[in-house]
């Protein structure tokens, strides 16, 4: 019988594939969505090929140079000690011995000279000028200072990775400065001592010892404590609280360094004068500051950081009287009985800064709480409650940014009622508002004919009424101040940047000032606060910075009924800053 050939295969129906039916039990085959599926591969290990090494196989080894001095022998960079760029044991760049202890030096020449016309009392025992019986005399000025400084710093520890295990730090400062005015008791209450003034001082500005003493993390969350003279501040724009005291400081991190706490301990120091400086050689101020805060990264958002933060400050200067170091009493203040007094406040605060999204934001609120032991103008003990805000936002527009800023200081509204509501920080350096070229903030203004006081500080925004900032006491009755302000920062080119800012200043009440200058009722308005700048680089870093800027204050109704004819000048303010690091 013959044989039927083979039937011929037929092609399957144009049928969609059924799923996991189509592929083997064992496991699922995920298909692209092109091609076909790629069989799984399984390296093939075959340990015969690499022998595992003998216990008793002589070995030979050839000792390396650490990390740092491998590159000296292989010629890739050529140090230099003046050369602050490339490798360098003086930039702590490399270890000076061992393998992890380092040396880091660091100089800056920061040189300032300033002309500026503000308002000027007449001596009250004679005037530079025969005939001069006004109360306001002639109000130019101009001051040069020099400050040189110099950071020394030894630590023990791979900085790279982590913080250092030890550091002992000491920064010298060596000032100069020089002023000249046109009227007597301005730069001394001698008036025999004439209208010129010369002065240096070297000053200790940092001096301590640093000590990790405990790394709680694989990505080295750690515990420190420092101790000495260190400088703190409390908030990011140094509103309340920025010096160098002398103390004790914990602080840390937590949860890959998303959560940073301080807690701290501080005692003031006296200040130098015409420097501003520590000045060790004189007791520390009975003047203690009790700090714990709270940082928290990337909070609601990626990239903004808020902090809450208690501050207790405790105030017992009770001696009799207190002099500069040109003779002028600044505690306590000669305003009212000029009685000495003490006081305890508690600040309760929470900052902000970061950004959401382009939108750069600072923000900061304080709560001040306390007890004055002798209001000078009311003559008896008062409760403090006081209150500060401020926010700034800024957006940037390729090489333009453009800032609003926003600060309101409450003022007290009855002197003679037992409460003091004027807030009052402990030592402001605010950075906000254009507060480097800004009038207002960098300059400060005596209260003519309202006792041994100031109506603001140096490098102060709030109106305090304060002897002096660095040497004076703590006042909470006050105007109290409100700012509304704008300003542009335009980067020219990689070498130039420009500045501006216009600020529109209120009191908030002026019942302080009547009462103190034995005057009506006084207007609101302080003024408006306009300044430019510009900026040079000429290496594209910091190594060298030229400063200049002007400023002016166009006066509003509350300045000129203040300073009467005074007034009658519009203050000025020029800057020309010259910044020389290494």
């Amino acid at each position: 019988m013959a044989q039927q050939p083979p039937a011929t295969p037929q092609p399957e129906p144009a049928t969609a594939p059924s799923g996991p039916a189509s592929v083997p039990d064992d496991r699922i085959i995920q298909q692209r969505p092109m091609g076909k599926p790629l069989p799984p591969v399984i390296p093939l290990i075959d340990p015969s090929q690499v022998a595992p090494p003998s216990p008793l196989l002589p070995r030979e080894t050839v000792p390396i140079p650490d990390r740092w001095r491998l590159t000296d022998q292989l010629k890739l960079v050529n140090q230099r000690w003046f050369d602050p760029y490339n490798p360098n044991e003086l930039k702590g760049d490399r270890p000076i011995h061992g393998e992890d202890w380092f040396f880091n030096l660091s100089v800056i020449s920061d040189t300032v000279f300033e002309p500026r016309r503000l308002p000027t009392p007449i001596g009250a025992q004679s005037t530079q000028r025969p005939q001069s019986n006004d109360q306001f005399g002639y109000g130019k000025q101009s001051t040069f200072v020099e400050n040189l400084i110099v950071s020394l710093s030894y630590l023990k520890g791979d900085t790279t990775f982590k913080p250092p295990e030890y550091e002992f730090r000491l920064v010298p400062v060596i000032n100069y400065n020089y002023t000249t005015v046109k009227e007597v008791r301005v730069v001394n209450i001698d008036p025999r001592r004439g209208t010129t003034r010369r002065d240096g001082f070297v000053a200790i500005q940092e001096a301590f010892v640093d000590y990790e003493y405990r790394i709680v993390s694989e990505r080295y969350d750690f515990d420190d404590m420092r101790v000495g003279i260190q400088p703190f501040i409390s908030d990011f724009r140094g509103f309340l609280f920025q010096d160098q005291p002398i103390g004790v400081r914990f602080f840390g991190t937590r949860d890959n360094n998303q959560w940073q706490y301080n807690i701290g301990w501080f005692r003031r120091l006296e200040k130098d004068t015409n420097s501003g400086l520590n000045d060790i050689t004189r007791t520390p101020r009975h003047d203690d500051v009790f700090v714990g805060n709270l940082y928290r990264q990337d909070f609601m958002v990626p990239g903004f950081t808020m902090q809450g933060i208690v501050v207790y400050n405790r105030n017992h200067e009770t001696a009799q009287q207190f002099l500069d170091d040109n003779g002028f009493q600044v505690r306590p203040a000669i305003m009212g009985d000029a009685r000495p007094r003490s006081y305890d406040v508690v600040y309760l605060g929470t900052n902000g800064d970061g950004h959401f999204g382009r939108w750069n934001t600072t923000a900061s609120l304080y709560w001040a709480i306390g007890h004055d032991d002798h209001n000078q103008i009311s003559q008896r003990s008062a409760n403090i409650n006081a209150f500060f805000a401020a926010a700034e936002v800024s957006r940037d527009f390729d090489w333009l940014r453009v800032r609003g800023s926003l600060l309101y200081a409450s003022g007290d509204k009855d002197p003679y009622d037992g409460k003091e509501n004027g807030f009052d920080a402990i030592l402001e350096n605010p950075q906000f508002a254009g507060a480097d070229t800004s009038f207002w903030i960098r300059q400060a203004v005596p209260l003519i004919g309202g006792g041994g006081v100031a109506l603001s500080g140096r490098n102060a925004v709030l109106p305090a009424l304060r002897s002096s900032k660095d040497q004076g006491q703590s006042n909470f009755t006050n105007p109290g101040l409100l700012l509304v302000g704008i300003g542009v920062d335009a980067d020219l080119a990689p070498r130039w940047r420009a500045i501006a800012n216009v600020n529109q200043l209120w009191f908030n009440n002026t019942s302080s000032l009547s009462a103190l200058r034995n005057q009506g009722d006084i207007d609101r308005g302080l003024g408006t606060d306009v300044s430019v700048a510009v900026q040079y680089r000429p290496l594209f870093i910091q190594n060298i910075v030229f400063n200049a800027s002007a400023a002016v204050l166009i006066p509003g109704k509350g300045f000129k009924q203040l300073y009467a004819a005074g007034g009658s000048n519009t203050p000025y303010s020029i800057l020309a800053n010259l910044v020389l690091t290494y």
